[in-house]
């Protein structure tokens, strides 16, 4: 008769990893079943809501940018962090304090802390950090709050509706500006929230770390100008899209500031923020060349 184990056989390396793995799924499914009303209504905002229709491809894009990823993850060590803890922690606040003061944005953004702490906890530090820009990526296809957009909006309807009047009177085209009014020669065009940019904003933000990411992979610094570039162009770009809309309408009637000719002047104008934004990325390659030529140039000199 054999002799009974001193101790029970522990699961290997690799049976433990497949257990976390297959655990930190299974909670983030069970979150989204538990914030599922949530995330039912940030879909519907996406749905009805024009400038947060980039929504839909947040999700899917912060998938693959892990995916990318996967020969990393496959090296890094499995091993759970208590500090997930702290970070569910907020999304549990988060979540409380949105439940009971009726903030969309804190619910929303409660479910993207509480998978970040799930895969803290459970994945471990080297994991989290590996997948920490996916995961941040998440916040994106959270809508602005309301109360941003009511206090930012005005001034951006403001500076929209002077510039707009500037580059107008530079075309010849007579026009006055009173608050966010703009007094053509025959009507007047009121520049609404929805012209001031705010909310536009969010996408172009998308679209510059999206570009960003594939364009410029390893320059952090380059990165960081690049997304924070959408700012500026993102209020130009809305001036110019309004400064279109005042000489369209001066020239073509009030029809031309409505209906299906006003949403393709959107899509013109995002087409500019996009040339826009390639255009810094060229100037950021040009200032590159140029160091790495004058770095050349200093040590050839010193020789």
């Amino acid at each position: 008769m054999s002799a009974a184990p001193d101790k029970i056989a522990r699961p290997s390396g690799l049976d433990e990893r497949k257990t976390l793995i297959g655990l930190a799924v299974t909670s983030i499914v069970l979150a989204m079943w538990v914030y599922l009303p949530v995330l039912q209504r940030m879909v519907t905002h996406w749905q009805i809501d024009a400038d947060y229709s980039h929504g839909f491809i947040i999700a899917p894009l912060s998938i693959y940018f892990a995916w990318e990823r996967r020969a990393e993850l496959a090296r890094a060590k499995v091993e759970g962090s208590w500090w997930g803890i702290v970070i569910l922690a907020l999304g549990l606040v988060a979540m409380a304090i949105g439940q009971l003061g009726a903030l969309l944005t804190l619910l929303r953004g409660g479910f993207v802390l509480t998978v970040m702490g799930l895969v803290l906890l459970l994945l471990g530090r080297e994991i989290f950090r590996i997948l920490l820009f996916p995961l941040l990526f998440l916040f994106l296809m959270v809508p602005l709050p309301r109360s941003l957009v009511n206090v930012v909006a005005f001034p951006l309807q403001l500076i929209a509706a002077n510039w707009a009047v500037s580059t107008l009177q530079l075309l010849g085209v007579p026009a006055l500006v009173e608050g966010n009014i703009i007094h053509l020669a025959h009507t007047q065009l009121f520049v609404a929230e929805a012209c001031s940019g705010l909310r536009s904003l969010m996408a172009l933000i998308t679209l510059g770390v999206v570009f960003a990411h594939f364009f410029k992979p390893g320059h952090r610094v380059q990165q960081v100008v690049l997304v924070v570039s959408t700012i500026p162009i993102a209020v130009v770009v809305n001036a110019a899209r309004v400064t279109l809309t005042g000489w369209m309408t001066q020239q073509y009637g009030e029809h031309a500031a409505q209906g299906v000719i006003h949403e393709f002047q959107g899509i013109i104008t995002f087409g500019l923020a996009f040339f826009a934004l390639m255009g810094v990325a060229r100037l950021l390659d040009f200032g590159t060349r140029l160091a790495h030529l004058r770095a050349g140039t200093s040590q050839g000199g010193h020789r």
